[in-house]
């Protein structure tokens, strides 16, 4: 089987999947419909996922479902210090762009990376410069300015995982 019939299988799973976890409607119109957009990204978007062939392994699945996990207590954790901010209005907040260094290379991996940055509240990916492997980002209440702590504070959480699953 060709690669990009391969990633388009995989893109048009996901993307299913992601349908019916998102609406929880299981009734015959809502999973048509879902078939239907499924489809039409798979044949789209469906060679982007995978670009190169590997090999399987199962490693990579606990650490997608690790990530996973880990992304959305992080995003829990983010979520709470911004509702903390927004009703102490009068708490005093540093917002500024820092940079942080990462280990990633793989343009997959660093899209994860910044996703999860951006996904996560109080931060935001604003740049990347993949040849010196640097992400600018915005924090909405800055720590540190220092790019190690910053990367220990902001990249750490979820580089390791992503470095397991993509690189």
């Amino acid at each position: 089987m060709k690669l990009k019939t391969k990633s388009r299988i995989a893109v048009f799973f996901l993307a299913y999947i992601t349908w019916i976890l998102i609406t929880v409607k299981f009734t015959i119109p809502s999973l048509l419909v879902g078939l239907v957009f499924s489809i039409v990204t798979a044949i789209v978007a469906g060679e982007i996922l995978i670009i190169t062939e590997r090999k399987f392994h199962l490693n990579r699945i606990i650490y997608t479902i690790a990530y996973i996990l880990k992304l959305f207590w992080e995003m829990l954790k983010a979520n709470l210090h911004v509702a903390y901010i927004v009703i102490h209005p009068k708490l005093p907040v540093k917002p500024g762009i820092v940079k942080i260094k990462t280990k990633l290379k793989r343009d997959s991996a660093l899209t994860m990376l910044a996703n999860s940055i951006t996904l996560t509240p109080g931060t935001l990916t604003v740049d990347i410069d993949k040849e010196n492997q640097i992400l600018y980002i915005h924090w909405i209440d800055i720590v540190a300015t220092d790019i190690k702590t910053a990367t220990e504070l902001i990249g750490n959480k979820f580089e390791k995982l992503l470095e397991e699953i993509f690189e």
